[in-house]
């Protein structure tokens, strides 16, 4: 299956959404749009391509009614999420949806793409976990690049799950938290070996947090 979403966020109007294939997404406020999900995706060989744009001057917050779950399909195990969110001068985006849960057997990658302007506002959470109670064995892939303009802000690409380079079946972690904040004058944080907010050197931060379970 192949779907498609838009959100489009302007001042002084409601956000647009264009939907197609197995997410949809509602008004749940003036500008607040909350994703949902009307059909079992991903599955192994989906493709899911979701694109936000907020204008100048425009404000958008975006939820999600329920957890993702990522299935293996009969033919192939992966599935691909194409994420695009552009953010123009004085606009506010902030995603924040419901972890993506990667079944036993699964296998799913995330591509994101972010674009912003000076004078852009952004705060961007991703969580995801591996397997379902019981399983430990999917596996997730993301890649996120980040600019400024034409200033690279970020670079960043991350692997979890039993088929992990760098898996260790002992104690890899199965959970993963990422925010990127811009802009953000924070400086460096460590909480521990598996927790640190790291500042960019264009601007902003990057807080990554991995672990067996997602915290609640």
């Amino acid at each position: 299956m192949r779907t498609e979403l838009r959100i489009v966020a302007a001042a002084g109007t409601l956000p647009r959404i264009h939907a197609v294939g197995g997410l949809a997404a509602r008004r749940t406020g003036p500008d607040t749009v909350h994703m949902i999900g009307t059909a079992a995706t991903p599955l192994g060989g989906d493709v899911l391509d979701i694109a936000i744009v907020v204008g100048a001057g425009a404000r958008l917050t975006v939820r999600s009614v329920a957890a993702t779950i990522a299935l293996p399909g009969r033919v192939t195990r992966t599935s691909v999420a194409h994420w695009r969110f552009e953010v123009a001068a004085g606009g506010e985006l902030e995603f924040d949806p419901e972890p993506t849960v990667v079944a036993g057997g699964a296998e799913h990658e995330t591509v994101t793409t972010v674009a912003l302007e000076e004078g852009a506002r952004l705060r961007l959470r991703e969580r995801v976990q591996i397997g379902r109670t019981g399983e430990d064995h999917g596996y997730w892939s993301g890649e996120l690049s980040a600019d400024i303009g034409a200033i690279p802000l970020l670079r960043h690409r991350l692997e979890l799950g039993a088929d992990a380079v760098t898996d260790d079946s002992l104690s890899g972690p199965r959970a993963l938290e990422s925010v990127l904040t811009y802009p953000d004058p924070r400086t460096a944080e460590t909480g521990g070996m598996d927790e640190a907010l790291l500042p960019l050197a264009a601007g902003g931060t990057l807080f990554t947090r991995t672990a067996s379970r997602l915290s609640v």
